[in-house]
């Protein structure tokens, strides 16, 4: 018989989790315009993104260090909390540097919340039942990317940005009240670990060396993309296009549908075809945004980023799990986040600075160099590799016809 999944602390910790991510996504495409209506300047939004991101990669080795030894329900609490009071200290940041300064605390307490969730689910799902436990624990993530942004935009444009904020904490305060409530399990090598049996290395808890190529892909990946989730309002805004929060319905919807497929062309062909196909569909993507003036070219940019980069950043996580020794895939897998925040970190610094110097879909088609760079690093890569191949196979045939 298979072990239990579906257990009320597993549902619970599922959809506190849901209430983390809506509260968290439904202010990622409407902080830089308002730190734009505040008086921010190209480079301050970029900051929005940039100093986030700058914190949730500087968190995360450090809370990885604290799980090998703390019980999983504090740490849980303390980052919903840490969530939950960042967001409603927004409306009082009437001056841009205040507000950078909560931006970076923001990205402190949702690198800790998103590494303590996961791992918590880890913990309640049986191992016999692990693959099918996280798919279900993830779409707890999918949901809130399908309606958190549209719903933000929405309530941005409708009403103000304090009940906007209003909107988001009473999320956040439901996401502590579900999580306070799910029964935890620590597991036993962890209770029985003391902080004074460990030592603490930052690079060895951030670096996984047999998985660099695939998160330094993702890097250049969200170099690209970054621009995007930092200026797709203010794009909007100055297009004259009502119906922003069409580009994430159909972003998150494609990438939702793609998903199973994706997974299985991965399974069957390998990583690099996928790749090279959902980075060309996220550059196409980057340039149908870049000359739309309408919504229906707001739909079919986000239904072409959905495709491409809804399944591109699975696609590169799993690679790098695949190239993992099973003792290390941990973290790798903090790699591959890091990596994911670093990229969009860098560039919403280098394009807040291009934006005083060139239009918002200008940035858009530079921005979309990043992704032809990353084709060509990975067809270079995989050249490499098949002419490593022959040269073994040569090798190996010499050494047959010597003996």
């Amino acid at each position: 018989m298979k072990e239990r999944l579906w257990t009320k602390s597993f549902i619970m910790l599922m959809v506190g989790n849901l209430f983390v991510f809506l509260s968290f996504q439904m202010l990622i495409p409407t902080l830089p315009p308002y730190i734009k209506s505040i008086g921010a300047s190209g480079l301050e939004i970029g900051l929005v993104t940039g100093l986030f991101s700058i914190g949730a990669v500087i968190s995360r080795p450090f809370i990885g260090f604290l799980l090998e030894y703390k019980p999983r329900k504090s740490l849980v609490i303390i980052g919903a909390l840490m969530l939950f009071l960042v967001t409603i200290l927004y409306p009082i940041s009437q001056i841009v540097v205040i507000f950078l300064l909560f931006r970076f605390a923001h990205g402190l307490a949702w690198g800790w919340s998103t590494t303590v969730n996961g791992t918590a689910a880890v913990d309640a799902i049986p191992n016999s039942r692990l693959g099918e436990g996280m798919g279900y624990f993830g779409l707890s993530m999918t949901i809130a990317y399908i309606v958190a942004p549209s719903l933000g935009i929405f309530i941005y444009n409708l009403t103000t940005f304090a009940n906007l904020i209003f909107i988001s904490a009473i999320l956040g305060a439901i996401s502590i009240i579900l999580l306070t409530a799910v029964r935890y399990q620590t597991p036993q090598a962890v209770i029985n670990t003391r902080k004074e049996d460990l030592k603490f290395s930052y690079i060895g808890s951030s670096i996984e060396k047999s998985s660099w190529f695939p998160a330094f892909i993702t890097i250049i990946i969200n170099l690209g993309y970054g621009s995007v989730v930092t200026f797709i309002v203010i794009f909007g805004e100055e297009r004259g296009i009502e119906q922003i929060f069409l580009f994430y319905i159909f972003n998150a919807i494609l990438a939702t549908l793609g998903r199973p497929f994706a997974g299985r062309w991965f399974d069957e062909k390998g990583p690099i075809g996928l790749v090279l196909f959902c980075t060309f569909s996220t550059f196409v993507g980057m340039w149908v945004l870049s000359f739309a003036h309408s919504n229906l070219l707001i739909a079919i940019s986000g239904a072409l980023f959905g495709l491409g980069f809804g399944c591109l950043i699975p696609t590169l996580q799993s690679w790098a799990l695949l190239m993992t020794p099973s003792h290390r895939r941990g973290v790798a897998n903090g790699m591959i986040f890091s990596s994911i925040d670093l990229g969009l970190g860098l560039s919403g610094i280098i394009f807040g600075v291009a934006a005083q110097f060139v239009s918002t879909a200008s940035i858009f088609r530079i921005a979309s160099l990043f992704l032809l760079a990353a084709i060509i690093m990975v067809l270079i890569m995989e050249r490499k590799k098949r002419s490593g191949l022959r040269e073994d196979v040569v090798a190996k045939k010499k050494v047959r016809t010597s003996v």
